[in-house]
């Protein structure tokens, strides 16, 4: 017919994706030294009974491992264990098998006792240094590479922009902060691939941006601002702006989606 259809993109392949994928790969195993080692931190601080100590060490060890984004599908069940929400568990926030981050978060910040955390605690040093042992022998799934570019931040503003998953710390703005850096990770990683591929990508680094900006607006010298204690206009700006940002990314998964030889 008559219509003219896009312009043509060069095809990505397997072999495209696998250098981008070896250095991810390594990015991981580094923030899952780092994680250990925080977790191990946070943990101390339970089992001795220090929770306030606890509570200063939970943000910093949940945001290693929500930079880690990419590879949350190669993580398999270690992802629920690890960081998974109260949804749909009998019970909720008070079910047993409820396991990970945000369970310490409900419980540091909901006035329960160190006797009550020890297990959970423990539980959650023991997943972690279990990924740990199980990375080197995963693999990044390729196509998540460019799908996770947006998938990521679709997720920060599903459940964390939207204060979803605030289980009483108030930082789930810190949580978006993190998904972006792991967002700007994966768009380093692909950049010789998407260069030359996609016209839009200085739009993606410039809501991004902008994104940022809004959100380390928030910070103030007393914390982090809770998604519910901000004015609407606030909120308004950072919808819009992780809005434009996600329309930006959204090329990239079919761009990178790699195509048989």
């Amino acid at each position: 017919g008559h219509a003219r259809g896009d312009p043509a993109i060069l095809p990505v392949t397997d072999n495209d994706l696998l250098p981008s994928a070896a250095e991810y790969h390594q990015y991981v195993v580094g923030g899952l030294v780092t994680l250990v080692s925080q977790v191990t931190t946070l943990n101390k601080a339970i089992q001795g009974g220090n929770l306030a100590a606890a509570r200063s060490a939970w943000l910093p060890a949940h945001l290693t491992y929500e930079r880690l984004g990419a590879a949350y599908d190669s993580f398999g069940d270690f992802g629920g264990e690890i960081d998974g929400r109260a949804d749909g568990l009998a019970g909720g926030v008070n079910s047993p098998d409820w396991t990970g981050f945000y369970r310490l978060e409900y419980g540091l910040w909901h006035g329960q006792s160190a006797a009550t955390l020890a297990k959970p605690s423990a539980q959650l040093l023991h997943d972690v240094k279990a990924l740990q042992a199980a990375w080197p022998g995963d693999q990044v799934i390729l196509l998540d590479m460019g799908l996770r570019t947006h998938e990521i931040l679709e997720n920060a503003l599903q459940f964390q922009i939207s204060g979803h998953d605030d289980y009483g710390s108030g930082t789930t703005l810190a949580t978006t902060e993190a998904n972006i850096t792991g967002t700007e990770v994966l768009l380093t990683e692909l950049h010789p691939l998407l260069a030359p591929r996609y016209p839009g990508l200085p739009a993606v680094a410039t809501w991004l941006n902008r994104l940022q900006k809004l959100i380390e607006a928030t910070h103030t010298g007393s914390g982090w601002t809770a998604v519910s204690k901000l004015p609407a206009t606030t909120r308004q700006a950072i919808d819009a702006a992780a809005s434009q940002a996600l329309v930006e990314l959204a090329p990239i998964a079919d761009i990178t989606e790699p195509r048989r030889q």
